[in-house]
């Protein structure tokens, strides 16, 4: 299988590598990560003005009409870049959601509001005391005539301050946390009982705890049929563990190439640190590595856009990608010494980024155990 970027993609990561090196240096990713909502409306618009954000839609609703593996080749450079702002959660679970969930008017009226970037989306899953990949439990909405109350807490939703639309994912049903009785809402972010308070990250990301206290909303904002949304959910987050993991490689191969540049010039002893075996071993295994994660990514990419079953190559992705991205980064600060460890070197950014992400839609640990259940034990 030929993995090999074709001549459409290689314009594609050429234009977005241009385009990334000049508007989104490392000054502003360090600018951003200070902020409350960590998002420039106007890199935002930029990106929205080359079609990043409707991408994988379809043109018939704005979007660009590309796969999903093309756009994993995009989350892959803007991972290099360690590009901020609300772009994974608009125009990858937002934009999933509500692909796989919404009926047709629904879709014509919202993804192109999404395409152009418009409109900002995230999804609101994870509640105190439940794993991301848990039902909701206390995330509660009640019928009440035409309309539903939700009430609850949400934990770490992704640019829930920049966003105009939540995704909530709510219990619907009376048994908690069973997988039937769940219901997808959409909610605008300041509707009245929403709260959005950060949340401080190791990875400088915007996550927020989103509160709902008795927020009404009409029974149209339901979201595909009610009780019956944990299926469209589970798709959605395996393809967005393959999309951290096409992130994280990014930021291997980022940490790779400083790594590889500093010890072509870096002397100790008269010369390069770069031809002492011990060095050249350490670069060969992070050029391993990553290679080998960015083919998981890749064929489960291909699977996706294929719409073949991929449930077990997005654990596999999340699983190597998490574990060697944070080997990788790490032995980049090996090579660095103390210099990398400032916070003035761009290198932290990567490890902090890397060790965010493993943990995003489920560790290393949860998704092995989801390997181990497609081997049938």
């Amino acid at each position: 299988m030929n993995f090999e970027p074709s001549e459409e993609q290689r314009i594609l990561l050429k234009s977005a590598r241009d385009f990334l090196k000049k508007e989104c240096p490392k000054s502003l990713v360090r600018e951003l990560a200070q902020t409350d909502d960590g998002h420039s409306p106007g890199l935002w618009r930029k990106m929205a003005g080359l079609g990043w954000a409707g991408l994988m839609l379809p043109e018939a609703y704005g979007g660009s009409g590309w796969s999903f593996l093309d756009l994993i080749l995009l989350v892959e450079e803007m991972g290099y870049h360690a590009c901020p702002g609300p772009f994974f959660s608009s125009a990858i679970l937002g934009a999933s959601i509500i692909l796989d969930a919404a009926d047709e008017d629904r879709k014509r009226v919202l993804l192109p509001l999404l395409a152009s970037g418009e409109k900002i989306f995230t999804l609101a899953l994870s509640e105190p005391g439940g794993g991301f990949n848990a039902p909701p439990r206390s995330v509660t909405a009640v019928r009440d005539g035409g309309e539903y109350v939700i009430d609850g807490v949400k934990l770490f939703v992704p640019d829930a301050q920049a966003a105009d639309w939540l995704v909530c994912v709510a219990r619907t049903g009376a048994d908690p946390g069973a997988e039937e009785g769940v219901t997808l809402f959409l909610v605008e972010s300041d509707r009245t009982g929403v709260t959005r308070t950060p949340l401080k990250t190791i990875s400088w990301d915007q996550q927020s705890e989103v509160a709902f206290d008795r927020v009404r909303v009409p029974e149209a904002h339901a979201v595909g049929p009610i009780d019956r949304g944990w299926p469209v959910v589970r798709g959605v987050l395996d393809r967005a563990a393959v999309a951290r993991g096409a992130e994280m490689i990014g930021c291997m191969q980022a940490a790779y190439d400083m790594a590889l540049d500093y010890c072509k010039e870096r002397t100790q002893f008269g010369r390069p640190i770069g031809a002492y075996q011990a060095v050249q071993h350490h670069l060969a295994n992070m050029w391993l590595d990553t290679f080998s994660s960015r083919n998981l990514v890749y064929q489960a990419a291909w699977k996706m856009s294929e719409g073949l079953p991929a449930e077990a190559d997005a654990a596999m992705v999340k699983t190597r990608t998490g574990e060697l991205a944070r080997k990788t980064t790490k032995t980049a600060h090996q090579l660095f010494g103390a210099i990398g460890f400032t916070m003035e070197h761009d290198l932290h950014i990567y490890y902090r980024r890397v060790l965010s992400a493993d943990m995003a839609f489920g560790n290393s640990d949860h998704h092995r155990e989801r390997v181990a259940q497609a081997l049938g034990l």
